[in-house]
């Protein structure tokens, strides 16, 4: 093989970004070609009447603190350099339908207090709930993500597992145990079901760790939130990627990549112009990847029954989420930071497309004040959505055409939706209004924006299967078939040669695990090229 130098990738979202900043660290010469008009994926904000920006994206940032490897990994792109982090001393609250709250706070120590308050009889539990916590905030240190374990030899991952020794016990037991499960042996009917929703949204299939795990970062202040939010975490990266020498494009879609002797060479773009390179790699959503812009071929039989039959099964994947933001004219103290509130049968009916009978209400302008007017606040409210009754309200008349600005020609894909489509996005977010009205009276009349979405609007400018913002979920077949894969046979596919995949289709989780996916996908190319991988920090 001649040596590689060159690399296209595509998709400009954290892993495309990640994926491109070592790239361009390891001396290749690369360029990132993105559907949208920003950086950042599904990492992103947009501005409404020029003064308030809605973030769409960053709850909590796992690793924005220092003591793991996930710093590390923030540090090298650049991504928090310079940025006031955020820490919150409550991670979320869980309301109860009668007005009851739960307080969920990160400090094991104050949540072992304030639960106890809530339900006495529940001491056993709570005790061991906390304890998990604190062992977690020791264990978070010796958390593995700077190397794939697929490229670390024997003795490398003996001694990672030797790390792990001394929390052998708290991993073993909380792992094997869902939190439907622990949370089952509740005497308090609320608390039992308030733990399932510390995650804002339940996660019937997730184990306690990853409880622990977030809860123990959020404790040791690795997991606050950075100034100026999402779209300026990713710009942050932009600029780092472009700082060595790196090039990126937009408003550019890629229909196919283009293969010639079993060995991906380059990509066709959505007006018919082509780019050439020695590695293609794939940093956008995993289906479209695989079954458009490959029609199919090179799948192994894994991989095959990942995206024919795996990623339509229940809970495969993560869904997507109905957004109503609403900007507000004054200051609402009154609410809480974070707040999942549970909702009867008969308010669950009026909600599109709802997974769990509970919605998701943030302050967002306690998140990040700087992206909203002085005096005045930003609501973010979601709930966890099937994209498929959207779908059936909705009729697409696609067509492509030029769209004249900033002097440049662009080409998009116009989308008209039904009008059944359209009346439902409204009914949904009037009900939302009123409900939060009648906790709040006086909020209906102190909105002056509201915008929307649903899993079709994510789909439209990202392009991601089902409206899924996060891809594959962990600890199910999906999500452990994959990483079991990628253990074994790295992140290309099978008989197709100068080929990878990146970000969160090339593993399970989250911002940090797309970044460090782009991390891990070069130091397989500087495997398979033979070339020491280095990292560097941005001076």
């Amino acid at each position: 093989m001649s040596e590689r130098k060159t690399i296209l990738i595509i998709g400009g979202g954290l892993g495309g970004l990640s994926t491109g900043c070592y790239a361009q660290m390891n001396g290749y010469d690369s360029q990132i070609f993105e559907m949208h008009e920003i950086p950042g994926g599904c990492c992103t904000a947009w501005e409404r009447r020029k003064k308030y920006t809605f973030d769409c994206c960053i709850s909590w940032l796992l690793g924005s603190g220092p003591g793991n490897e996930m710093h590390q990994i923030w540090l090298e792109l650049g991504a928090i350099q310079g940025k006031k982090i955020r820490n919150f001393e409550i991670f979320n609250t869980v309301e109860h339908p009668d007005g009851r709250k739960i307080h969920f706070y990160s400090n094991p120590d104050k949540l072992y207090s304030h639960l106890m308050e809530v339900a006495p009889n529940d001491e056993k539990i709570i005790k061991e709930f906390c304890n998990g916590i604190r062992k977690f905030q020791k264990c978070l240190a010796v958390y593995p993500f700077l190397k794939p374990v697929g490229l670390m030899g024997f003795w490398e991952r003996n001694l990672m597992m030797a790390k792990f020794i001394p929390y052998f016990n708290v991993i073993r037991k909380s792992i094997s145990v869902l939190m439907t499960d622990f949370s089952a042996q509740c005497q308090d009917p609320f608390l039992r079901e308030a733990f399932n929703f510390i995650f804002f949204e339940k996660m019937p299939n997730f184990p306690v760790l990853p409880f622990y795990f977030n809860l123990a970062s959020h404790a040791n202040s690795s997991a606050g939130v950075p100034e100026h939010g999402s779209l300026g975490l990713s710009k942050s990266i932009e600029s780092r990627y472009k700082s060595l020498a790196g090039k990126i494009h937009y408003n550019k879609k890629v229909e196919t990549i283009l293969v010639e002797n079993d060995t991906a060479i380059g990509i066709e773009f959505s007006d018919g112009s082509k780019e050439f390179a020695d590695i293609i790699v794939s940093a956008c959503d995993g289906y479209t990847t695989y079954y458009k812009m490959l029609q199919g071929q090179y799948l192994s039989e894994t991989y095959e029954r990942l995206y024919s039959k795996t990623i339509n099964e229940k809970e495969m994947i993560f869904p997507g989420y109905y957004i109503l933001f609403l900007g507000l004219n004054k200051k609402w103290p009154e609410f809480d930071r974070c707040s999942s509130h549970l909702l009867t049968d008969s308010e669950t009916k009026h909600l599109v497309g709802i997974t769990h009978p509970s919605i998701n209400v943030q302050l967002r302008s306690d998140y990040y004040p700087e992206l909203v007017p002085e005096g005045q606040s930003v609501l973010y409210i979601t709930y966890f959505c099937d994209i498929e009754p959207w779908r059936k309200l909705n009729e697409e008349h696609p067509e492509f055409k030029e769209v004249q600005r900033k002097d440049k020609v662009y080409y998009t894909k116009h989308v008209k939706r039904s009008k059944a489509y359209h009346a439902n996005k409204k009914a949904v977010a009037k009900f939302l209004i009123d409900y939060l009205d009648n906790k709040h009276p006086g909020l209906k009349d102190s909105i002056d924006c509201i915008d929307t979405s649903t899993p079709m609007t994510q789909v439209r400018y990202t392009g991601n299967y089902n409206g899924t913002v996060l891809g594959w979920q962990p600890f199910v077949d999906g999500g452990e078939t994959l990483e079991e894969e990628v253990k074994k046979n790295g992140v290309g596919l099978p008989g197709l040669k100068n080929f990878y995949l990146s970000g969160v289709w090339a593993t399970t989780g989250g911002l940090i695990r797309a970044s460090a996916a782009g991390r891990h996908v070069v130091q397989f190319v500087c495997a398979d090229d033979q070339k020491k991988f280095v990292a560097t920090m941005p001076e």
